[in-house]
Formats: structure tokens, sequence, C-alpha cells
């Protein structure tokens, strides 16, 4: 399933990553270049295992390791109320 954020969510590139605004709630997230990278894959159409590949490239991690965490950020994003 392709991840959404919700209507009431909003993003910034920062420095460090990319921040996550829940506007309704009035908090954020801040998420690492790791959690960024994972997001904008899948924002842009990508499945986790497309995620899960591209931080294979990007960072010292196994394939399994990597799905696995991108697994463990989507459900907690979901979770929270911020994607769908």
């Amino acid at each position: 399933m392709p991840l959404r954020l919700g209507d009431n969510v909003s993003t910034a590139e920062t420095d460090y990553g990319t921040v996550l605004l829940d506007e309704q709630a009035g908090t954020y997230w801040e998420l690492n270049p790791t959690a960024a990278l994972v997001v904008r894959t899948l924002l842009n159409g990508g499945k986790e295992a497309d995620a899960a590949a591209a931080l294979v490239r990007e960072f010292d991690i196994g394939q399994a390791e990597a799905l696995q965490d991108v697994e463990a950020l989507v459900r907690k994003l979901r979770d929270s109320g911020l994607a769908s």
C-alpha cells in the first residue's frame, strides 16, 4: 500500500532531514536523513522494497535490516495518524 501523508500534515526539508508537521495537533516529527530518504521514496510512488533498496545503496546496511526499518517507520507513521 503506498504511503500518503494526511491532509493536515506538511513537510519541510532541513539541514538534518525532514520535518513532518501535524497542523491539526500542532505536533511535529523530525526525520533523520535515513527516515527522510524512506519517506521521500514512498511519497514519490515507490514501494517499501524500493525504499529499502535506496537505504542499501546509500548506507552500510543489509537488505533484510533495511526492509525491517522501512516497515517499522511506516507502521509508526500510520499509527501516529500522520500517514495512511
